[in-house]
């Protein structure tokens, strides 16, 4: 049997959550050892196979739009063409590479020590560690046993795969999404949420004609009607289908194709496609690396508990990321790593945040933070709203992207800002800035007050501050 290796801080997973969790644990002073399975890696789904490639695609996408088609501003179209190899070449050398690279310097700058295997826990006080490759069983000669004063779980999620409908082929989940080595002629997308909605604008601005099978009445079901619409005429002008309530039945392929059919209106229809994503949502990666050898409480949707803190009932155990309560978001993640470190070395931490704000990066890109108006009233706050449009806004019209809006919800009685959202050019990253509106509690009167540069982006912000308080400007 190998000597049990005592530990200071060990860390589960080298995503979003378990490598900020690593560099802020070695800034507080603790000795980190960081476990990483690869695959996919040290950054997560995140930084190799999510968030960072397909916002690539989704950049080259609108340059290659633009490029096509760039009348409006007096440029003659050209004859455009894609080498779809060299973009992929990019995304994957350029941007998911150069950021992957910088974890690892990071790490090794805050001397993280790293070790690569896939952990396995065998009680509620020591795991072992598994060599890459393919699992067997352990000997003296294959891992090692490792004990710990603090153990923070960060072991991400995955892609839920729905029946008929196995990862195989020209089956794919949003990792082959990102990965094709052509854009296809006909991409059928299933799931019309985050993912599924950004690959499948992705594509259709890449070449592609893209079917979307969604089972609700409408896409990306968590934000407002009024939001969403405005992305939907957009991906109905690239030439994407919008299925909804519609229920994908069954897949079936051959090597050069895969023939999808579905339930709509009570009657079964087939598309035949070049490849189909399935992009339905993601688990909780809970139930592959013995966390049921352990006395670690977990929800009836697999997530473990955790208090405000990312403690677990297991004194020494914490979880923090897509395996607790909350939304599956990199940045939340990031937020309860700096919570959990700060906890083990004592300090007064909490994730107390008012709202995490959700970005999804359509066309145009969609953000909100906080509560919506039916979640307000649900709650029994009366909230009133304040929407600026991005037409009256000089910025965008420059751009020729004059359709969204910024929208605050704030108490009628003092005027506290508790929700805000937007949907138009560069939302992604005024999130940030609505973030701060409603976790620092501004009142409108502050948000008016606050001068935005002109012109820009982010003043619909300032504007709707100021039909709040009954003094528009540019409207």
């Amino acid at each position: 049997m190998a000597d049990v290796e005592q530990k200071d801080t060990v860390i589960v997973g080298g995503g979003p959550g378990g490598y900020v969790a690593a560099i802020h644990a070695s800034e507080l002073g603790q000795k980190v050892t960081l476990i990483e399975k690869g695959d996919p890696g040290l950054g997560g789904v995140c930084l190799n196979v999510g968030c960072v490639p397909s916002k690539a695609l989704i950049a080259a996408g609108h340059r290659y739009q633009q490029t096509l088609d760039s009348s409006v501003y007096g440029i003659s179209k050209t004859d455009a063409k894609l080498d779809f190899t060299k973009t992929q070449d990019w995304k994957d050398h350029k941007v998911v590479d150069r950021m992957t690279r910088g974890v690892k310097m990071l790490l090794k700058k805050h001397k993280v020590e790293v070790i690569d295997g896939e952990a396995i826990l065998d009680n509620d006080h020591q795991l072992r560690v598994i060599k890459p490759g393919p699992k067997q069983f352990m000997d003296n000669d294959n891992g090692r046993t490792i004990a710990w004063k603090n153990l923070i779980l960060a072991t991400g999620s995955r892609p839920v795969e729905i029946p008929h409908f196995k990862f195989e082929g020209r089956v794919i989940d949003s990792t082959g999404g990102l990965n094709l080595k052509e854009v296809p002629d006909e991409l059928v997308v299933i799931g019309g949420g985050y993912i599924g909605t950004e690959l499948a604008g992705a594509y259709a601005n890449l070449g592609a004609h893209v079917t979307i099978i969604e089972g609700t009445d409408s896409i990306l079901g968590g934000f407002d009607h009024d939001m969403v619409n405005i992305v939907v005429k957009n991906l109905e002008k690239k030439g994407v289908d919008i299925v909804t309530k519609a229920m994908a039945k069954d897949s079936k392929q051959d090597a050069d194709s895969v023939t999808v059919t579905y339930e709509v209106d009570g009657a079964e229809k087939s598309i035949k496609a070049d490849y189909c994503m399935v992009s339905v949502g993601r688990k909780p990666n809970t139930d592959d690396f013995g966390l049921d050898m352990t006395s670690v409480k977990l929800n009836d949707h697999h997530q473990v508990i955790v208090d405000e803190q990312g403690r677990t009932n297991v004194p020494g155990i914490w979880a923090i990321g897509d395996i607790v309560p909350g939304p599956a978001l990199a940045h939340k993640a990031f937020f309860e790593a700096k919570t959990a470190a700060g906890a083990i070395a004592g300090k007064n931490t909490a994730n107390d945040w008012v709202g995490v704000p959700m970005v999804c990066f359509a066309d145009p890109e969609l953000a909100q933070v906080g509560m919506t108006v039916e979640q307000a009233k649900d709650k029994g706050i009366e909230v009133s709203t304040a929407q600026f449009p991005f037409a009256g806004n000089a910025r965008a019209v420059s751009l020729d992207s004059p359709d969204g809006f910024i929208r605050l919800i704030y108490t009628k009685d003092k005027k506290n800002v508790i929700g805000a959202q937007g949907v138009g050019p560069g939302v992604s990253d005024l999130a940030g800035e609505l973030s701060l509106i409603v976790n620092c509690g501004m009142n409108v009167e502050d948000v008016a007050l606050t001068i935005h540069p002109h012109p820009t982006l982010n003043e619909p912000v300032q504007e709707a501050a100021d039909i709040a308080l009954g003094f528009p400007t540019h409207i």
